[in-house]
């Protein structure tokens, strides 16, 4: 057995991470909880902040008390224009189903997508990180667990800090 320690681990999750324009004309699988929590963090003016390997993550860890806000359609549409722009081949974005609501948020995703031309869907499935870690695509995710057991990763939240200016906390 592997002992890896951190340096080492945030160096082989810093390999990972690919670009936006990496997104073009692949398959996209993003773990939308986790994501759209980070997303409406950074927009909300809540703390966040950039792992040593890079990747940008939220403080709240309301993960299964989430609950949408006024921050949730905003937030939504950051994300789905930057991948609109990407322009992957397809893109699924996996809400857990155990989480209130999750049926109604897909189907608000699913209209946001339709809007933008962005092939794919949303849905809700009982065990989203089984779902990424066998997923052959590109990973949208900051969950250091997906992230280990999958070959490409792309940080949305990073990459729309980055674009709207918003600096974080270096860890």
């Amino acid at each position: 057995m592997r002992v890896v320690v951190p340096t080492e681990l945030a160096r082989e999750r810093r390999a990972k991470m690919l670009p936006l324009d990496a997104l073009q004309g692949k398959a996209v699988f993003v773990d939308g909880y986790n994501v759209l929590i980070a997303v409406e963090s950074l927009l909300g003016g809540m703390p966040v902040y950039k792992g040593d390997d890079g990747f940008l993550r939220d403080t709240q860890g309301i993960f299964r008390s989430y609950k949408a806000s006024e921050i949730t359609v905003p937030a939504l549409s950051e994300i789905l224009d930057l991948i609109a722009a990407a322009v992957p081949s397809e893109v699924e974005i996996l809400l857990d189903q155990q989480i209130s609501m999750s049926g109604r948020l897909a189907g608000l995703i699913r209209e946001m997508m339709g809007k933008r031309g962005i092939p794919g869907t949303a849905r809700t499935v009982r065990d989203v990180d089984r779902q990424l870690k066998s997923a052959k695509g590109i990973i949208a995710t900051g969950d250091g667990n997906v992230i280990d057991a999958v070959s490409c990763v792309v940080d949305i939240p990073g990459q729309i800090a980055l674009k709207k200016y918003i600096s974080s906390v270096v860890l």
